[in-house]
């Protein structure tokens, strides 16, 4: 087997296993806008009888889909009753049990969780297409590097929010680390940003950006459509 082949491998087990999340994340999507369009009123507006089961899907997203650490749906201000929640998102704790994420949305408090102008919730609005973020540390969450994955939604017709997922990085890495190791020398799973998101070695750490291609490296956009993943490897 040659470099060429070694790459090409990795590339393709890479764009199958993201593929699966943007699958997952799509679903849990459709679901989303299926059960508020559902709302027996027929309202535009997400109320609290449509929100109740938001929940049991959420739930049962993380029970089938280990990776995520967290998942749910945060909606756009002008999609929600008044008084009706901004967010039912979901984390699963180190015990296992899974439970609701709370955030400050106090504007002007040193926690504020402003996540409509964050760029996995104002990509996914203004675009339409299912979004990338990360590597970033969650400060306001869990504290680490994490990928947020996210869908939008809308009722009726009317982009109401976006359901998605976070996968950290430390758990991402025995699941992609091996696809990665088929390569021989360096190389690096990259963000949209060129910003890496998992390297088979020291010289790539989550995180780091990578201000350019060097001569000795190539940078394989890999076929999933919309996050922006390359593989960089050297050549």
């Amino acid at each position: 087997m040659n470099q060429t082949t070694e790459v090409a491998q990795a590339a393709d087990a890479l764009t199958v296993w993201f593929g699966r999340v943007c699958t997952e994340v799509e679903t849990l999507s459709r679901n989303v806008s299926t059960q508020l369009e559902g709302n027996p009123a027929g309202h535009s507006k997400a109320d609290t009888t449509a929100l109740a089961g938001l929940e049991a899907s959420t739930r049962e997203f993380l029970t089938r889909n280990a990776f995520a650490v967290g998942a749910g749906t945060f909606f756009a201000a002008e999609s929600v009753e008044a008084g009706g929640p901004a967010w039912d998102w979901w984390s699963r704790k180190e015990s296992g049990t899974i439970g609701r994420l709370d955030f400050d949305q106090t504007p002007g408090s040193d926690r504020y969780y402003d996540y409509e102008k964050l760029p996995f919730f104002s990509t996914a609005a203004s675009t339409g297409k299912q979004t990338l973020w990360g590597p970033y540390v969650d400060y306001l969450g869990f504290e680490e590097y994490i990928l947020t994955f996210a869908a939008p939604f809308s009722i009726h017709g009317k982009f109401a929010g976006v359901a998605g997922c976070d996968i950290r990085v430390k758990d991402l890495e025995p699941l992609i680390m091996p696809k990665l190791r088929v390569i021989p020398g360096d190389a690096a799973l990259v963000n949209a940003s060129n910003r890496v998101i998992l390297g088979n070695s020291g010289k790539y750490l989550a995180g780091q950006r990578i201000k350019s291609v060097a001569p000795n490296q190539s940078l394989l956009t890999l076929d999933v459509p919309h996050l922006g993943l390359s593989l960089l490897h050297s050549v």
